[in-house]
């Protein structure tokens, strides 16, 4: 019986809420979707925001049902929606006292969406787009300090993701694009925290690289390595890398040495 009237229940408050999202009442229909929001029963909330925002297009609530359809989409961990739904109000309303807000959790949805590391980063290059232009923007905002946790956060997920792209080719002993993948990451992350790897796998690839190369090409490449080596020890002249560096770059002078013996005793001839 208990279990037959909850039934009853749930079938008349069903229907009533699907009357109230098919009425042309719209001025009930908005008071049905703040007190729905209100209670947090956000999916119907939403329905009905959904609905209103055609009416009310450039009447005096559109903003506020720009607001809180947006909102109720992020309540629902929808982000992907709800950062495009902020986006648009931002649009729609610049001159609105809910700009700020509506930028921050166009750029924080963004952020919420972001994929782990091993996958495509679009996402998360655009989160930090986002955020870095709101900072600008509002630079006393009380949520910077928020906006700059979600930016590192957002940043160490990049460097992970391009060190691990760079340390993939050196582990199939792609040499060359490892060097330079290696590289790349130096230049685009000066203070990573995994700097000190990144040189040396760059310096150990840099030698692979040059030995391997025809044979006309070795002594020039093997001066890059000792440019590398250089780079090495003075950046982490206390690295537990450098004994390995050194014997790198011992193997490189002495290749050196051996190939301009070489061509010394061939312009004799």
């Amino acid at each position: 019986m208990l279990w037959a009237a909850a039934v009853c229940l749930l079938s008349a408050g069903c229907n009533g809420f699907n009357k109230m999202l098919n009425s042309n009442d719209y001025d009930a229909k908005y008071a049905a979707a703040m007190k729905y929001y209100n209670e947090n029963m956000y999916t119907r909330a939403a329905q009905l925001f959904e609905n209103l925002s055609l009416y009310y297009r450039g009447k005096e609530n559109a903003e506020n049902i720009a607001w809180y359809y947006a909102m109720t989409l992020y309540k629902q961990k929808d982000y992907y929606t709800a950062g495009y739904q902020f986006n648009r109000f931002a649009r729609q309303f610049p001159y609105s006292d809910r700009m700020e807000e509506a930028c921050f959790y166009s750029a924080y949805c963004k952020y919420m969406d972001s994929p782990d590391y091993n996958l495509d980063q679009s996402g998360t290059r655009e989160a930090i787009e986002e955020f870095e232009t709101f900072a600008e923007r509002w630079p006393r905002s009380t949520r910077i300090p928020e906006v700059n946790n979600c930016l590192d956060e957002l940043r160490q997920k990049l460097i992970r993701k391009d060190y691990e792209i760079a340390y993939g080719y050196y582990f199939i002993e792609e040499y060359h694009a490892a060097y330079e993948s290696f590289r790349q990451f130096l230049n685009r992350y000066p203070e990573a925290a995994v700097r000190e790897d990144a040189m040396f796998y760059m310096l150990e690839s840099s030698y692979r690289y040059a030995i391997g190369s025809r044979e006309d090409k070795v002594y020039e490449r093997l001066q890059q390595v000792v440019n590398d080596f250089d780079k090495f020890s003075n950046s982490f002249s206390n690295s537990s890398r450098l004994a390995a560096a050194q014997d790198i770059y011992t193997k490189t002078r002495q290749t050196m040495a051996d190939i301009k013996a070489r061509n010394e005793k061939n312009q004799k001839k």
